[in-house]
């Protein structure tokens, strides 16, 4: 998959995710999704400082 393909998947998964949905639900979704990626992120980071000693002990 490439970028525009990658962009226009996230459009359309946000788009149908937003349909019928409040001002407020789509906005404590936004942030649940931010949380996630940020977790995320997070996760990835500590794994390569310690190089995958992060989640699991031996």
């Amino acid at each position: 998959m490439n970028a525009c393909e990658l962009t226009a998947l996230v459009t359309a998964a946000a788009n149908t995710l937003a349909a019928d949905r409040s001002e407020e639900e789509i906005t404590l979704l936004g942030s649940v999704l931010t949380q996630l990626a940020d977790t995320l992120f997070t996760i990835a980071a500590c794994r390569s400082a310690r190089q995958g000693g992060c989640a699991k002990k031996s």
